[in-house]
């Protein structure tokens, strides 16, 4: 079609690549459980008291990417995502000054969950606008570098605490991570019209955008669909956060060194990023909703493993079902929306989503703080974790086909 390019090189790959690294950066707010013990040695507060500052982070993010989903939709990611690394800097800044609880609720709570707002949701709908064919694995792709941050970074964080103390450990990733995402985010691209090109999958291009096609927000939120998939994703998340937040200090509690706790980490983290490529790939093949089934099975088995994990090759094992399970169903939350519901309204219908989502996942880390204060032990915290992704699964199960139109096939070469 005329004044429609077709590249040898697809630049949707720049775009996944570019969102990668984003996804890695900054998503290290997950190094909270490394910082946990150093708030509670300076600063004797207890482990709810702590976590809630987590908690609240999470929370707040998805009521902030509903915004961030409908400015991207507007907009465009690369704005969204340069401003808002300017509020994840801010906020690690400001950490390394803290004294005060209210400080960390403020400065992680609510700063860093601003920035952290132009992640999942814009990023997601980017990429699923980029590809129509390999949408799964290509999301999966991009969700994966929350993995490999974990992976990569929870190390590098805890040797920094170890060396310079967790406030220079602060500043540092303050001035890295911030100029880091503001140099790669001037690579993204809304829409492949802006370039004029056309989705990797799409047979006719539209350079005015309008190749989006599906449910508006409304039509999508009066369908049993969408309430299915939205608690599902709800008991997804009660205890991402928690085992984030938490696991460290259990596996210290277990007689761990601190060292090989920081590692357990790091494992959840590392097969998060295994597991976001290897289901994004597997929903290509087999159908989102299958691989989700399969993904939650992952993270009910790994909970409920975790109370029987005493020795640390255990938490070792946990840590690779988890992550694999964990890394999976994220991988496939916007893959899912998109199948679902189409692309028309795919980042406010994500958005949405997502607030539920974050709420539980905000509960978690505070929940498992307070049971741990309350009991001495994370033991019901784990037993309730488990039950509620065995829920989720049972709610995947229900999903029926996607109501969104499928597209023709094309295959930009």
């Amino acid at each position: 079609m005329t004044g429609v390019k077709q590249p040898r090189f697809f630049y949707g790959y720049v775009i996944v690549g570019v969102a990668f690294l984003i996804m890695a950066m900054e998503w290290t707010i997950f190094s909270f459980g490394i910082f946990f013990q150093s708030f509670i040695t300076d600063f004797g507060w207890s482990r709810a008291a702590t976590s809630g500052a987590l908690s609240l982070c999470l929370v707040l993010f998805g009521f902030f990417s509903v915004l961030t989903g409908r400015l991207n939709d507007r907009y465009g990611p690369r704005l969204l995502v340069t401003v808002c690394a300017l509020f994840i800097g801010l906020g690690y800044y400001l950490l390394s000054t803290v004294t005060s609880l209210w400080q960390l609720y403020l400065y992680y709570g609510v700063i860093l969950s601003l920035g952290l707002s132009s992640t999942t949701v814009p990023l997601a709908s980017t990429v699923a606008r980029w590809f129509i064919r390999r949408r799964g694995i290509m999301t999966g792709i991009t969700f994966s570098g929350l993995g490999a941050g974990g992976l990569v970074l929870s190390p590098l964080i805890n040797w920094l605490i170890t060396i310079y103390g967790w406030r220079t450990t602060y500043l540092i990733m303050a001035v890295t991570i911030t100029v880091a995402v503001m140099a790669v985010a001037q690579l993204l691209r809304r829409d492949p019209a802006d370039m004029g090109l056309r989705p990797y999958g799409e047979s006719v291009a539209v350079a005015n955008g309008s190749n989006a096609t599906g449910l508006s927000f409304r039509e999508a939120a009066r369908t049993r669909r969408f309430w299915l998939l939205a608690f599902a994703l709800l008991c997804f998340t009660l205890s991402t956060g928690s085992i984030q937040a938490h696991i460290v200090l259990h596996a210290v509690g277990l007689g761990v060194s601190s060292t090989r706790a920081a590692m357990v980490l790091a494992l959840v983290g590392g097969f998060n990023f295994a597991g976001r490529i290897t289901f994004g790939g597997i929903s290509d093949r087999i159908g989102t909703k299958m691989a989700l089934f399969i993904a939650f099975l992952l993270q009910a088995m790994a909970l409920f493993w975790l109370l029987l994990a005493m020795d640390l090759w255990m938490l070792y094992l946990f840590a690779v079902v988890f992550g694999l399970g964990y890394g999976g169903i994220a991988a496939l939350m916007s893959p899912s929306v998109a199948e679902q519901f189409g692309l028309v309204s795919h980042g406010v219908i994500l958005g949405v989503i997502m607030i539920g989502v974050q709420i539980s996942e905000g509960i978690g880390p505070l929940l498992g703080g307070y049971i741990f204060d309350i009991t001495g032990a994370y033991t019901l915290a784990f037993i309730l974790y488990g039950v509620v992704s065995f829920m989720g699964m049972v709610l995947v199960s229900r999903l029926k086909g996607p109501v969104a139109e499928k597209e023709p096939v094309y295959e930009t070469r």
